[in-house]
């Protein structure tokens, strides 16, 4: 006898209607095969694994029950929805996932008809789905579904807050499935986690629960189901101040997150249940690879690892720079030793910033205030208008969620909060929702903020040193994501004179104004080109604003064209102030960008990002080369 074939019914699915021609007892075997489809292929293409892992039977559970595509299914995030692309068409597709050219690690809209809307940020999908249940109603469409996915780390933040605000005051006819795992990224924080922990640990109301799941597992008229235990619930929950059912939805749970055919038969009795509904499931995080279940940080992105056993494949590290949150972890740490005022703040990206290094020797000192950027923006402001000193530690892209805090709570007030601003500049696999393309142009434009980038580690260490000393006024510091290009890093603190550059190669002609880390390849081009007797002049800007105007006066005196570099979009940012002041000076120096282009950048990896966009020596190289004799063209 033939051996089966290690995925015999997911072979036969390509779509959500192929699952629905299974009886439902063939569930749990395609859930198997499908988890072991998704760690075989994520070895070695490493992605978002243990999310994934812990949502397979509630997405085969949700596609089973409802129509989609026609029925609205929203992934909060994305990183838990890999099986939810696997059975939607992409299979094929699954080898080239986060690649550059390939499929999105994320939902996403215009990859398919079964992703209803893009997220790439947390808290969002709740508010989505409302506005997809409201045109539904207004289109007076009673057929469509409308369902949301959040994660319990996801489901704190504050936009999840006011979505079902808004849901449950309308009685919009959408359902809420809360995906409770007790981790995020990093372990959950705040009283929401421990609300959830002590609903699903009660005795009392888990001896209610036990009857509702009866009825709604079994064929009764759902109305009898509804109107029996909903008063039951009521009376057991709601004198214990039920948070959801006190915001106006039916609560409905914890159920098991991996019986699937319990999640079926459940998911197809809320089905006929109008208005806004919450299902709370009790998920595992890397369910089905032990050492994923046992090291839940760790595989949240493992990397890549042995399909069998799990364990992580580790690259030699040994006599190599060290990334950027490294030298941000230890030495946040080593000013925190120096200032007891000095305190450390995150959204959630605790081990990603490694703000772990502080909390693991100073924890009383370290804020995980869980995904709340404008919060954590505001609580920073408060912080430092008590006289501490916090180091506000947050993602470029994340950043964007808090640009009204940035602007009234921390710079109107000209409040001394040090943003340390981790992941700007391209981050390579992660794609369009998580690019720090944004920070340069839109902290330019707010007044009292002082904005630097780092041409390597210790230059890093000395701008923190120097935010450190300075506490006048909001001081941003940006730095990308990954390693840089020093060894010895670890330089005695120097504190740098705010708004000043350095010259780092003395030429002629051609000026080169580098701000951040980019400033590297520049120097590598340059040693390219002097080989050819081509030497421009190379300057690390150091400080975007305050702008080094003197040494700007002077380039513009000395060399008839100007290329600025910067891992920022062309709008707003280095480029864009260089030019107006030499509009406003009326120089008749050129200028040319190496920008990101105004344009939203796809996922790849990060070499063939910088070819796409200019950013790498060669591309560099031929710009200058370009410029060494062109008059009036720029370059592309």
């Amino acid at each position: 006898m033939a051996d089966t074939p290690m995925y015999a019914l997911l072979d036969k699915v390509q779509f959500p209607a192929d699952i629905r021609n299974l009886p439902v007892v063939k569930l749990p075997q395609l859930c198997d095969e499908l988890r072991r489809f998704i760690i075989t292929e994520s070895a070695n293409n490493p992605g978002h694994l243990g999310a994934s892992l812990g949502t397979i039977e509630l997405t085969i559970a949700i596609h089973y029950v409802f129509d989609t595509p026609n029925d609205k299914l929203v992934w909060d995030v994305g990183h838990q929805a890999y099986a939810h692309k696997i059975i939607t068409g992409r299979k094929t597709r699954f080898a080239t996932n986060r690649k550059h050219k390939g499929m999105s690690g994320f939902p996403k809209m215009n990859e398919s008809e079964y992703d209803a809307f893009g997220t790439g940020h947390a808290s969002t999908s709740i508010s989505a789905v409302l506005g997809m249940a409201t045109a539904a109603r207004l289109a007076e469409n009673t057929v469509q579904q409308h369902i949301a996915v959040i994660g319990d780390g996801a489901i704190g933040g504050g936009m999840a807050f006011e979505a079902m605000n808004q849901a449950g005051g309308e009685q919009e006819n959408m359902l809420v499935i809360l995906n409770d795992n007790r981790i995020a990224i990093d372990k959950n924080v705040g009283a929401m986690s421990q609300y959830l922990l002590r609903i699903t640990s009660s005795k009392s109301y888990n001896r209610v629960k036990k009857g509702l799941w009866r009825f709604l597992n079994s064929n009764k008229f759902i109305t009898q189901t509804v109107s029996r235990f909903g008063n039951a619930i009521k009376g057991q929950i709601v004198s214990k101040s039920n948070l959801f059912q006190q915001l106006g939805f039916r609560y409905f749970g914890p159920a098991d997150g991996h019986d699937v055919v319990k999640l079926v038969r459940i998911l197809t009795n809320l089905k006929e249940i109008h208005g806004p509904k919450l299902l709370h499931i009790v998920t595992v995080k890397g369910k089905g690879l032990q050492l994923a279940e046992e090291n839940q940080v760790t595989y949240h992105f493992p990397g890549n690892y042995d399909p069998e056993t799990g364990e992580l494949i580790v690259p030699d590290e040994q006599n190599k720079p060290p990334k950027y949150q490294t030298v941000f972890g230890e030495t946040i740490l080593e000013l925190a030793q120096i200032d007891d005022k000095v305190v450390g703040i995150t959204p959630a990206m605790a081990t990603g910033c490694s703000l772990t290094i502080m909390r693991e020797k100073l924890p009383h000192r370290v804020f995980d205030v869980g995904i709340a950027e404008p919060h954590a923006v505001t609580f920073a402001a408060g912080l430092a208008a008590a006289g501490y000193i916090p180091f506000c530690n947050i993602y470029s892209s994340f950043l964007q969620r808090s640009y009204d805090q940035v602007v009234h709570d921390v710079a109107l007030q000209k409040l001394p909060v040090i943003f340390c601003i981790d992941r700007a500049g391209l981050v390579g696999e992660d794609g369009p929702t998580h690019h720090g393309a944004f920070d340069l142009a839109f902290l330019r434009t707010i007044p009292n903020m002082i904005i630097a980038s780092p041409l390597n580690e210790a230059a890093l260490r000395n701008m923190m040193f120097t935010a450190y000393k300075e506490r006048k006024q909001p001081f941003a510091i940006r730095y990308p994501r990954g390693t840089g290009v020093l060894v010895d890093w670890k330089t005695p603190l120097e504190a740098l004179e705010i708004g000043t550059s350095k010259l780092l190669k003395q030429g002629k002609e051609i000026a080169i104004l580098s701000l951040g880390p980019l400033g590297n390849n520049v120097a590598q081009a340059i040693a390219i080109l002097e080989k050819e007797g081509i030497t421009p002049t190379h300057v690390d800007v150091r400080f975007l604003k305050p702008l080094d105007k003197k040494m700007l006066d002077e380039i513009c005196n000395t060399h008839h064209t100007i290329i600025t570099v910067e891992d920022g979009t062309v709008v707003g940012g280095l480029f864009s102030e260089v030019s107006e002041y030499i509009v406003e000076k009326q120089y008749a120096t050129k200028v040319s960008p190496i920008a990101l282009p105004d344009t939203f950048i796809e996922h790849g990896d990060i070499i063939s990002l910088y070819k796409s966009v200019g950013f790498d020596v060669e591309s560099i190289v031929s710009c200058i080369k370009f410029w060494q004799h062109a008059e009036g063209v720029q370059c592309e």
